[in-house]
């Protein structure tokens, strides 16, 4: 007899976007938040967050089955991931990335196959920047800050261990957001000083969040457009989710740029969900490069070794690529 094929793969694979829709729609209504409080009944809830009688209980124990909710004796409550990351009120809080992806992604997703066939952004159109929207708006922006800051902690904690520091006296994060990243280095390597380098609206967060973190006498914030203006002087300069924004002329600016304003012995640190240079494992590397691709015109991901090859045209002597955590890598270069 022939195998019968294995359906469930695929099926949930297809259907992914139910659990994803999901997931937003809970942080949308800020049901994580009004859970941190303490466990509530499915009536309460419903009550709270102004959900239909014929919905309510389907969408929590959906919930609960995907891992986002506990119940017991009737009772619904937050894991401890969702408590400590998806609650409005605590310093870790993703959602407001999520709340992005549910505004904008999601519709825009739906227009994948249109743009596999034209290469073709959706914003080609619409002549909408998302980064425009976000830092023209205080409370959006701080919000996106604040996510940055919670996706960068563990690459951020990750490289404070696995890069050589104590061989360094100064860093500066270029495109630093809230400084999340920033302020790990700092904390780990109390030699070091230096600061971000970001665009002025940033500036107020980034000094609230340094103090916040005592680390605000070492790190100072250098306010800039990393295409217009001069870097800060550093002995590392590092940049996160930074490359991946743009296109192939303006990531080989920006490395050039790294390169330029570093001196002799000085390193580069790219770090962000690398795709494997096989092209067959992360998952995560590879969707976000469709979602640029859906986003953005000219926008792509890359691999460790893509960058270690503008890195080397740049000028740089040395360079290697090193895993932090879940998707993300770093790439090293020595001048």
């Amino acid at each position: 007899m022939s195998a019968i094929p294995d359906q469930e793969a695929i099926m949930q694979l297809g259907t992914a976007f139910w659990g994803s829709r999901t997931l937003l729609s809970a942080v949308e209504l800020g049901l994580f938040t009004e859970l941190a409080a303490g466990p509530k009944s499915g009536e309460d809830i419903r009550q709270r967050l102004g959900l239909h009688r014929r919905s309510a209980t389907d969408f929590l124990d959906a919930l609960v089955a995907l891992g986002m909710l506990c119940r017991e004796n009737g009772l619904y409550s937050n894991t401890p991931d969702t408590d400590a990351l998806l609650d409005r009120n605590k310093p870790a809080y993703i959602g407001g990335l999520l709340e992005m992806f549910s505004a904008r992604l999601f519709r825009h997703w739906a227009n994948l196959t249109e743009a596999l066939k034209t290469g073709v952004s959706l914003n080609d159109t619409e002549n909408d920047d998302p980064f425009e929207v976000l830092y023209d708006s205080p409370d959006h922006l701080k919000q996106f800050l604040s996510a940055m800051t919670a996706i960068s902690l563990g690459p951020a904690k990750a490289a404070a261990e696995l890069f050589p520091w104590n061989e360094f006296k100064s860093f500066i994060d270029v495109g630093c957001a809230q400084g999340g990243f920033t302020a790990q280095i700092a904390m780990a390597h109390p030699h070091l000083t230096g600061g971000g380098f970001d665009l002025p609206q940033v500036g107020p967060i980034f000094d609230d969040y340094m103090s916040s973190q005592g680390v605000s006498e070492r790190m100072t914030f250098y306010p800039g457009n990393f295409f217009e203006d001069a870097l800060p002087p550093a002995d590392v300069i590092v940049m996160g989710h930074i490359l991946h924004d743009w296109d192939l002329e303006q990531k080989r600016a920006l490395v050039q740029k790294a390169y330029d304003a570093l001196p002799e012995g000085g390193a580069y640190v790219v770090y962000e969900a690398l795709i494997d240079n096989e092209r067959r494992e992360n998952a995560f590397g590879l969707l976000m490069s469709l979602n640029m691709l859906i986003e953005t015109p000219g926008v792509f991901d890359y691999t460790g070794a893509d960058c270690e090859g503008w890195m080397k045209d740049a000028g740089f002597r040395a360079t290697r690529t090193v895993h932090l955590v879940g998707p993300d890598s770093m790439v090293i270069a020595t001048k």
